[in-house]
């Protein structure tokens, strides 16, 4: 049931193409599997005209066959000249719509924890079927593969009436044989498909390869260090290993090819000697005789070698994989999920949240220790908070669950008062704008890399030089040759790279353009990393006096921007162990003034003011 499932909705998709596509494609299928048997039913008439006539009106009596016999010839070839472009058309137009699907179904799941599992990324490579990674089957072949099985199988039929139009015996004496070599070629095809989704897995390894030996990004380190034939012997070896089983596979389909010829030549040869005997004792016309002769062999090519029954099951496969895809990212909360009074309360807010860390806790999959541990934490509206503790303390995993990236594993976020998880995620992320530590570099324009911060909406471009100001991103865009327009990325035409600095101006006016679109809760997680001091402090500066009533929660290594929050929490252990204002944590004595002194000595020392992993006391501290 489920084989016919499957062939079912692959008969279904063709919609897709367009019945101005698919209805040619199929008239076109049939002509060409009709054509062999057309041929020899065509040859039996020239032939037969041809043993009849004689003296001068030979060739009168055999112009009308031979114009039926060259007419079905040409149509076979038509035909066969046409079904390319066609098939390309709707292959183009099915594989596109399905990898839409899948786009669609990847980027709008609400949290990002099923995308870090290897098998889910398995699962989307499956599903994608993208023939530049090395894909073999898609939708389209199977669709197409089906229309070609349905006609191959009419043209089979054919075959065997002109056959028994002969005597009946000869149906059974060469279909058997036929179909014993289809049954074969469809055994071997099943088992190619399954060894084929094994290599799914090692494929996606040398994918890791592949991309770094092609990105500007990684081949900074390739060619800094040396290790391009590595690379590529890596890749290689990838490959190799999780295709060797497939590629032992068909080395023994080719050894074993000589069944094949054996039952090819156990259905036509005695039916061939039987029919040449027969026209020769005179029993049957010559005609007859060819057209068995054509017939036959037409049986074995429209049953034999072909790829539409291994593109069947391969598009079935990428079928599965992408209703597994679908099934393991929608899993838990939806949008339909979320309670409709909550979300909409949500909605209709344009003020600052209260925001309630209630109790949370928070473990990744597989780990051994929560990371963060009934941790109570609330953000006042309007507030600029601070967030700091040592590296690896949950910082940015905090941001993560504030952002509904995550869910908590213990305890609930709220906010003013409602569970986010009775909020649609869209609902609420439309509430917030956040700068992650791990930014992407989109190659796009600059104006559009901006307005990505509110992109399901019309580009607003005053808003968007309003943010850029306020991240203190207009001197980098005066030098940029083509203004607003320039692609950030030396690969694209007249596209300039950006410093690390640069490049979180761009993204901190990304945010702050969500911010004038609507957001009141901005969220940076070490979003001046890369930027100096001063540079820094003028941001941060503009963003603190320009902030309106919007909440804004800071991560940062640099005191000179935590002292500017209205409060500081650090982070340690999984719990807030401190808070207050800088100077009143600097009057308890905790972990906090012990980290402002550090800091505060490597400054004087003349060092940058962050403190990280290289730390001379030895405390890995980050703030």
């Amino acid at each position: 049931m489920d084989a016919l499932a499957q062939r079912i909705r692959l008969l279904r998709i063709l919609t897709s193409a367009r019945a101005t596509v698919v209805t040619p494609l199929i008239v076109l299928l049939l002509v060409e599997s009709l054509a062999p048997a057309a041929t020899a039913a065509a040859l039996a008439l020239l032939v037969g005209q041809l043993g009849e006539s004689t003296g001068d009106g030979l060739f009168s009596a055999a112009l009308g066959p031979l114009a039926v016999f060259a007419a079905t010839l040409v149509a076979g070839h038509v035909a066969e000249a046409l079904i390319a472009p066609l098939k390309f058309l709707a292959a183009a137009r099915i594989d596109g719509n399905h990898r839409e699907r899948v786009a669609r179904t990847v980027a709008g799941t609400p949290r990002i924890d099923a995308l870090e599992r290897p098998e889910v990324q398995v699962l989307v490579r499956e599903a994608m079927a993208d023939r530049s990674r090395g894909y073999d089957c898609t939708p389209a072949d199977g669709a197409v593969g089906q229309l070609r099985w349905g006609a191959a199988m009419l043209g089979a039929v054919a075959a065997c009436a002109v056959l028994a139009s002969y005597t009946w015996w000869l149906v059974p004496m060469v279909l058997l044989p036929a179909a014993l070599n289809r049954v074969m070629r469809t055994r071997d095809e099943f088992a190619l498909s399954a060894l084929w989704k094994g290599a799914t897995k090692g494929e996606l390894h040398a994918d890791v390869w592949r991309h770094a030996a092609a990105s500007p990004g990684e081949g900074k380190d390739v060619r800094t260090f040396g290790f391009a034939d590595w690379m590529v012997e890596r890749m290689q070896e990838h490959i190799r290993t999780a295709n060797a089983p497939l590629w032992d596979r068909i080395a023994g389909m080719v050894r074993d090819s000589w069944k094949q010829l054996l039952l090819v030549l156990a259905g036509l040869v005695p039916a061939y000697v039987l029919v040449a005997r027969s026209a020769a004792e005179g029993h049957h016309s010559v005609g007859i005789a060819a057209a068995v002769f054509a017939a036959g062999w037409s049986l074995f090519q429209v049953l034999g070698p072909d790829s539409e029954m291994y593109n069947i099951i391969g598009a079935g496969r990428v079928l599965k994989a992408y209703d597994a895809l679908r099934g393991t990212v929608a899993s838990g909360r939806s949008e339909e999920d979320v309670e409709q009074v909550a979300d909409a309360r949500c909605r209709d807010r344009a003020t600052p949240p209260l925001v309630s860390f209630e109790g949370v806790s928070f473990r990744y999959e597989g780990g051994e220790h929560d990371v963060l541990d009934r941790l109570d934490l609330q953000i006042e509206p309007g507030e600029l908070l601070a967030v700091v503790g040592l590296n690896g303390a949950g910082k940015s995993t905090l941001i993560k669950l504030l952002s509904g990236l995550y869910e908590p594993t213990g305890g609930r976020i709220t906010a003013d008062g409602d569970d986010l998880a009775h909020i649609a995620p869209a609902t609420w992320r439309a509430r917030i704008s956040v700068v992650f530590q791990d930014f992407v570099k989109y190659q796009l324009s600059a104006a559009d890399n901006v307005a990505l911060g509110h992109g399901g909406v019309p580009r607003d471009q005053r808003l968007v030089e309003e943010a850029a100001r306020d991240a203190g991103f207009q001197d980098v865009l005066e030098r940029l040759p083509d203004g607003w327009d320039t692609p950030l990325a030396r690969a694209r035409t007249g596209g300039v790279d950006l410093s690390g600095g640069q490049w979180q101006q761009v993204v901190l006016a990304r945010s702050l353009y969500a911010v004038r679109q609507g957001a009141r809760l901005l969220v940076l997680d070490e979003p001046t990393a890369h930027l100096d001091v001063r540079t820094e402090f003028d941001v941060f500066e503009r963003i603190a006096k320009n902030r309106g009533d919007t909440s804004v929660v800071l991560i940062s290594h640099r005191l000179s921007t935590v002292r500017q929050a209205d409060r500081i929490v650090l982070l340690d252990g999984g719990r807030i162990t401190e808070s207050g204002t800088h100077e009143e944590l600097m009057a308890q004595r905790g972990q906090y003034a012990e980290m402002f002194e550090i800091q505060a000595e490597r400054f004087r020392g003349g060092d940058d003011e962050r403190i990280g992993d290289d730390d001379p006391a030895g405390k890995g501290i980050s703030l």
